[in-house]
């Protein structure tokens, strides 16, 4: 974790007036975990061609996503689980659905630096038409890459006091310190990996 303080020592949250004036803010550096717009579900189609409703087979949430994350050493190992739920139209025989997902990781909330595709497996008993399974995913940042540089955090740090040209002026509206703080930002994302209809028909249904 890196304690991001405007003057003194409160506590989190807290608005310190010893020695200046300021807010304590934590900043970590695990990623944030999401599930980007459109990603979240899916639609398998029988005949695949089709969207009509009446050609649905199989659909699935993903949900339930979680997170843990490892710093303490040179690589901040994020591990994320998440559960799919999934319904089918046809609940004759026993079925496994295969389905694809993926993990990416974000840099400064546009930049894609890495992306791997794995695949969750959901078993429907025969006469079931509702099941679940959990899927797990890794991603990995260096820790250097997470870490301001020591210039950027003495700019954050620093102690204002009432009455200063800067007291009242947020360090990040710098562009320089804003860069640095996107550079060092990072999200690790878990979606089904769609084609370009799916993801339309997500998008537009």
């Amino acid at each position: 974790m890196l304690a991001v303080l405007v003057g003194g020592c409160a506590g989190k949250g807290q608005i310190d007036i010893e020695g200046g004036i300021g807010i304590t803010a934590v900043r970590s550096a695990c990623p944030s975990v999401g599930i980007p717009a459109s990603t979240g579900d899916i639609t398998v189609f029988d005949p695949p061609a089709s969207r009509d409703a009446a050609a649905i087979d199989v659909t699935a949430l993903m949900t339930n996503v979680r997170s843990t994350c490892t710093d303490a050493g040179a690589d901040i190992v994020t591990a994320v689980t998440f559960d799919v739920r999934a319904s089918r139209i046809r609940g004759d025989a026993a079925r496994d659905v295969t389905l694809p997902y993926f993990i990416t990781i974000v840099r400064g909330g546009t930049a894609v630096i890495a992306k791997r595709i794995g695949h969750v497996t959901v078993h429907f008993d025969a006469g079931q038409t509702r099941a679940q399974a959990s899927g797990t995913a890794n991603a990995i940042v260096a820790r250097s890459a997470a870490t301001l540089p020591e210039e950027v955090r003495k700019k954050l740090t620093e102690k204002r006091k009432a009455g200063d040209t800067n007291a009242a002026v947020d360090p990040l509206t710098a562009p320089g310190v804003r860069q640095a703080v996107l550079s060092a930002s990072f999200e690790a994302l878990v979606g089904f990996q769609l084609t370009e209809d799916q993801l339309k028909y997500n998008a537009t249904r």
